[in-house]
């Protein structure tokens, strides 16, 4: 971390040194909570990492409740994206994005070890934690 005058400029990390967490519903996906890892306020960020093929990286969902627009990334292996029915190949470096909180949107890897990154935030409005990212901030 950079540090002036006691306060960090930035935070540094590899994905490595972030912990995982399981989701009960799907116990073999790891979620790294990426924003409570770096105490980030303004949007909602993690990571999901399949340990085997066919590991639900997302379930299929909407954000009309939250009113979330979502950005998702394969950083590394192979997934498939859905969207409203539709699969759409997703190597590694393949962006999804999903303007519209609406519209039903899940994710599956087709390689073990594959890792996506999820970004997530109503436009234009404070940003606020769901329900089950309600662990605190670092202080």
């Amino acid at each position: 971390m950079g540090d002036t005058q006691g306060q960090a400029k930035y935070t540094a990390a590899h994905i490595d040194d972030l912990p995982f967490e399981i989701d009960e519903d799907y116990p073999t996906t790891e979620w790294k909570p990426v924003r409570r890892f770096f105490g980030i306020g303004s949007f909602g960020t993690n990571l999901a990492r399949a340990t085997k093929a066919g590991d639900v990286l997302t379930h299929d969902h909407d954000e009309a409740a939250v009113g979330h627009e979502e950005l998702f990334l394969i950083v590394s292996g192979h997934a498939t994206y859905r969207v409203e029915g539709e699969e759409i190949d997703a190597p590694a470096g393949t962006f999804l994005y999903v303007p519209d909180p609406a519209t039903i949107r899940g994710a599956v890897a087709r390689d073990a070890g594959t890792c996506m990154l999820i970004i997530g935030a109503e436009p234009g409005a404070v940003f606020s934690p769901s329900g089950w990212d309600t662990a605190p901030l670092p202080d």
